[in-house]
């Protein structure tokens, strides 16, 4: 049975970290929201460690750098760990080939030159990665639509149609479907992955709520605490993303309702209907650990 609670503090002193989403949880994608920063401010001030675990395509420091100009204080985090960090490793790994085609807007292309510290060594030591034109990749690498603000997928079918053709797996650096920016909502490379899976192509996903953001995670984690089998809370507003993938990794999770999913618990955001809400997440069979309206 899920657990409603009122705020983040309520459960001080039970985690010694949390993997906390960014869009719907953090911030709408334009400003931050002042209640979640405060609970992340609270659960640092308590000795906490604040990992932000996104499925941006793009590289961290990208991330980081959004994070400061949309006004997120530093002091609300520890680390940023992106679907773009996880999905570049997989790339620099030949996951996808060496020779591939990009999908995605011109804002993604540091995801081909930007990267973190560890995988900047990692990239040292494999062969090079080039970019190609699709009839002549090995592979697809997506991080998302070129115009992710006026475009639909459906106007990738042709693309996605012959790379199905040639049998080229898809890197996708993104598995969300969708992402609310400010009152509008976004479609994400996932969009596209799942589009192709459904003419038989082949997509490698590297985001939550898959395995290796929570490795790299984890071990960046480790990095800065020192702690061998830390004690963590999964955070985010994507049933079958933030609390699928933390289920799946044996943790606990708190989900934000009031995010992507709002629509479906009630009229008041901040405070789910306890019927709705356990009957909607019973429907789905998965059960998060916690609930909460917004992050506060």
């Amino acid at each position: 049975m899920t657990e409603i609670i009122r705020s983040l503090a309520d459960l001080t002193g039970r985690y010694d970290a949390v993997f906390c989403d960014l869009w719907g949880c953090l911030h709408n994608g334009q400003t931050p929201f002042p209640a979640a920063v405060a609970a992340l401010q609270g659960f640092r001030a308590t000795g906490g460690k604040v990992v932000l675990l996104t499925n941006a395509p793009r590289p961290k420091s990208f991330v980081i750098s959004q994070l400061d100009a949309m006004g997120a204080p530093r002091d609300a985090w520890d680390i940023v760990v992106t679907s773009g960090d996880a999905a570049q490793m997989g790339m620099l790994s030949g996951a996808v080939g060496r020779r591939v085609h990009h999908i995605g807007a011109a804002k993604d292309e540091p995801f081909f030159t930007d990267f973190a510290e560890d995988l900047a060594t990692f990239a040292k030591t494999q062969p090079p990665i080039e970019r190609v034109a699709l009839k002549d990749a090995e592979g697809i690498v997506c991080t998302g639509l070129a115009d992710d603000l006026n475009e639909t997928p459906e106007e990738y079918r042709p693309s996605l149609l012959l790379g199905k053709t040639l049998g080229l797996p898809m890197l996708c650096a993104n598995p969300d479907i969708v992402v609310d920016y400010g009152d509008k909502r976004l479609h994400c490379a996932g969009a596209l992955a799942q589009m192709y899976e459904t003419m038989g192509g082949t997509a490698l996903y590297f985001g939550k709520p898959h395995p290796p953001i929570y490795d790299l995670a984890r071990r960046r984690l480790g990095e800065i605490s020192g702690l061998s089998d830390p004690q963590i809370l999964c955070i985010g507003d994507g049933l079958r993303t933030d609390v699928q993938g933390g289920l799946a990794e044996g943790l606990d999770t708190l989900f934000v309702t009031g995010g992507l999913e709002a629509e479906h618990f009630g009229v008041d955001v901040e405070n789910p209907e306890p019927g709705l809400l356990q009957d909607w997440i019973d429907a789905r069979e998965l059960s998060p650990s916690f609930a909460i309206g917004r992050l506060r």
